[in-house]
């Protein structure tokens, strides 16, 4: 809801394709920039706690964006500005947020706990965009209003989680403890294959920053069809996730998630071509459905190939590549389009999405080849 009602916020006082690109490079940024230290933090603080004080600021940030919309924003750097608030929170949040699961749920049930955690995930992202979407052609106060509901919210279910933090290693500042999740990652080839996939793929295939353009000028349908849009993806996502929670991924893993890899690329060039709502949207289920493969068979092998010790900081640093797919993602898609034109940008990203799975499948093998999620 936050981003969709943020982003034609952005588009209605630029009417710009690069002010949405810089908005998902600004979103990014803070995560590259403390990779190293809010990995670390998650492996050596209670995560729950971490997690209660970034949706604290986060929360902050959304009645930031309320007042805002409220007064009527003369230059996009404030917007901006919460953007990079947000981008903060999320820094430290996403690597504990990540590495928390494991603490909850048995190693066998992992894959299970992914699947769900990710269908609620999805759940959200379906009817946040489309509520926001609404809201915001209602009113563009009211969708950050109940945004910022939501976040403190959010905040009670955190404070009822309850788990016995496992006993970790006496805090250091060492540099080894801070590159500790890039140096594991190199050493798990089927880890880097993995993220490298997501990366390249996402980076270049992901088209949603350039959604507002397509529901303005392309297809016409206004604010409240850009939230269908948004929502789109993930109806297809949950879908997926669905059937993933009745008939798991069992073998021939690895082959399956550079197959789903392939069908993102080209529902996403079937999106550039899209000059129709309902062909738009349905490249988008498919899409959406064919990254929660990829998603699911990804967080897994990282969650079940990592110890605890390690996960906050492997998944600080498998949060800048989600963030680098995504909303770098968003500047790249945002960037290009400016320079050559919404639907050839959004064509040139699933082609690129195709190549880099082609090439992935021939650079690690050994993630091309695994066959069980759980060994």
């Amino acid at each position: 809801m936050q981003t969709v009602a943020g982003s034609w916020l952005v588009y209605d006082l630029t009417g710009s394709a690069l002010a949405l690109g810089l908005a998902g490079l600004f979103a990014f940024l803070p995560a590259a920039g403390l990779v190293l230290v809010s990995g670390l933090v998650a492996d050596r603080r209670d995560r729950r706690a971490i997690l209660i004080v970034c949706y604290a600021v986060t929360t902050a940030a959304a009645f930031g964006f309320l007042l805002l919309a409220w007064t009527g924003p003369r230059s996009v750097w404030p917007i901006y500005g919460l953007i990079v608030v947000f981008g903060t929170a999320r820094a430290f949040a996403n690597p504990a947020g990540q590495a928390l699961l494991p603490n909850l749920v048995p190693r066998e049930e992992l894959s299970l706990a992914v699947t769900w955690n990710s269908s609620a995930w999805q759940t959200a992202i379906i009817l946040g965009p489309a509520l926001g979407g609404l809201l915001y052609g209602v009113d563009g106060t009211l969708a950050f209003a109940v945004a910022t509901v939501l976040f403190v919210v959010t905040l009670g279910l955190l404070a009822a989680i309850r788990h016995r933090a496992p006993v970790r290693a006496a805090a250091r500042a060492g540099w080894a403890d801070l590159v500790g999740g890039i140096q594991f990652i190199r050493s798990k080839r089927i880890i880097l294959g993995a993220i490298t996939l997501d990366l390249f793929a996402v980076l270049l295939g992901g088209a949603t920053a350039l959604l507002p353009i397509y529901a303005r000028d392309i297809l016409a349908v206004g604010a409240s069809g850009l939230g269908v849009l948004r929502s789109m993806p993930a109806v297809g996502a949950v879908s997926m996730a669905a059937l993933l929670a009745v008939r798991p991924l069992r073998r021939r893993t690895g082959a399956r998630m550079f197959q789903a890899v392939g069908v993102f690329g080209i529902a996403t060039i079937g999106l550039g071509f899209s000059t129709s709502f309902a062909a738009a949207l349905i490249c988008l289920l498919v899409l959406g459905a064919a990254d929660m493969v990829s998603v699911v068979i990804r967080h897994t092998l990282i969650q079940i190939e990592t110890s605890d010790d390690m996960r906050g900081r492997v998944a600080s640093v498998n949060s800048v590549f989600i963030g680098a797919s995504n909303e770098l993602g968003e500047f790249e898609s945002g960037l290009v389009a400016h320079l050559i034109g919404t639907a050839p940008a959004v064509v040139v990203g699933g082609i690129g999405t195709l190549a880099v799975a082609l090439l992935c499948a021939k650079w690690f093998p050994e993630l091309r080849d695994r066959d069980r999620l759980v060994t």
